[in-house]
């Protein structure tokens, strides 16, 4: 069974092994992409197209290292192999970084420069937004090429992804409650969100209304500032460290970047169900079984969070918001077939997650 958690960044033949490694299904196609007048150095990595397109997001980040940035590239573009797999989209995955910080090196002239290296793959990869991208960033990017989606309603798009990530997340939260405690509900329960940017401030929404009680964190702070501004019900505290270990806890959802779960904050965490919007939270194989034998409910992250992707491959079909919504809400019972089936199999839900969706691409392969 192919393995979508994050490969060690210091095995051994590091990125070039990590590429072609068959135990991990190996990758199609990575580009190396560089443009010295703008400055860019960016990474577009084609996991599996056997199911249409590649697609997946940019991600716009200051690696310490570009076999970091590669690394990245490979384990986010395998993500979403399983997740538009799992989403039931005629994609495959794929995923691009851009090295470097966005706050001091994102231009006009750099985001162009990498909108004709989308646009040299001929269809084969389809953009949008990821962490430190933002529709303003694809509008630009789509004046290259015709694979770009996320862009703003007043260029042809969709608008913000984060929405229906959000709301898809929440689906997944409560087919957790569903099969946990028997009750599609969040109501009375306390649940932490580490990160509260993007799709994190609309799941407190989300969240709040269902009537759960709210503990957030980010390494922003002005982020939690407009959280506890807009919504004086909710609590803060200082650090993922302190979340994570919040007396009476129920459900712990990382909305930041991967690696959550690990072999440090595994033992200490409170909460007996994590679903988040975050991706790859395992932070190495093995630690889906960790949480099995903790009694943790693990929702796979690249199931729940899916509803963004829904809504960016809409859009390249003309976007309906109604539709992409209905599409999202149907992550409640796929998280609840993931349950099922990782209980009738006697296996973690990730691997039952992975076992769908491996089925569904191999599917297509023959087809």
């Amino acid at each position: 069974m192919t393995d979508v958690r994050p490969a060690p960044a210091d095995a051994a033949g590091g990125v070039l092994q990590t590429l072609f490694r068959t135990e991990q299904g190996g990758h199609e196609q990575v580009v190396l992409c560089q443009d010295r007048a703008s400055g860019l150095k960016a990474v577009i990595a084609l996991h599996n197209t056997a199911l249409g397109p590649a697609l997946g997001g940019t991600r716009f980040h200051p690696y310490a290292s570009e076999d970091e940035a590669v690394l990245d590239a490979l384990n986010l573009s395998r993500g979403m192999s399983y997740k538009n797999a799992l989403a039931g989209l005629d994609h495959g995955g794929g995923k691009a970084v851009i090295i470097g910080d966005p706050e001091l090196i994102k231009t006009e002239e750099l985001l162009l420069a990498y909108g004709r290296f989308v646009a040299s793959l001929g269809g084969r990869y389809v953009t949008a937004c990821d962490v430190g991208t933002y529709v303003a960033d694809m509008d630009v990017i789509a004046r290259t090429n015709r694979w770009t989606t996320g862009r703003s309603p007043e260029n042809g798009g969709a608008g913000d992804s984060s929405v229906l990530t959000a709301y898809g997340v929440f689906q997944g939260m409560r087919a957790s409650a569903q099969h946990l405690w028997g009750d599609p509900t969040l109501r009375g329960r306390k649940v932490g969100i580490a990160g509260v940017g993007k799709v994190g401030h609309h799941l407190v929404e989300h969240l709040l209304k269902d009537g759960a009680e709210v503990v957030v964190t980010d390494v922003r702070a002005e982020s939690v500032e407009r959280i506890l501004a807009r919504h004086p019900r909710v609590t803060a505290v200082a650090d993922t460290d302190a979340l994570i270990r919040t007396e009476g806890l129920d459900v712990y959802a990382p909305c930041a970047l991967g690696g959550a779960l690990n072999d440090v904050s595994l033992p200490v965490l409170t909460a007996k169900v994590v679903c988040g919007a975050a991706n790859n939270q395992l932070a190495h194989p093995g630690v889906e079984k960790d949480l099995s034998d903790r009694g943790i409910l693990y929702a796979p992250d690249y199931v729940v969070n899916a509803g963004g992707v829904i809504q960016v491959a809409d859009e390249l079909h003309g976007f309906d918001f109604d539709r992409c919504k209905a599409k999202a809400a149907k992550i409640f019972d796929t998280t609840l077939s993931i349950f099922a089936r990782a209980k009738a199999d006697g296996i973690p839900p990730a691997a039952a997650a992975d076992r769908i969706a491996e089925a569904r691409m191999a599917e297509a392969r023959h087809t």
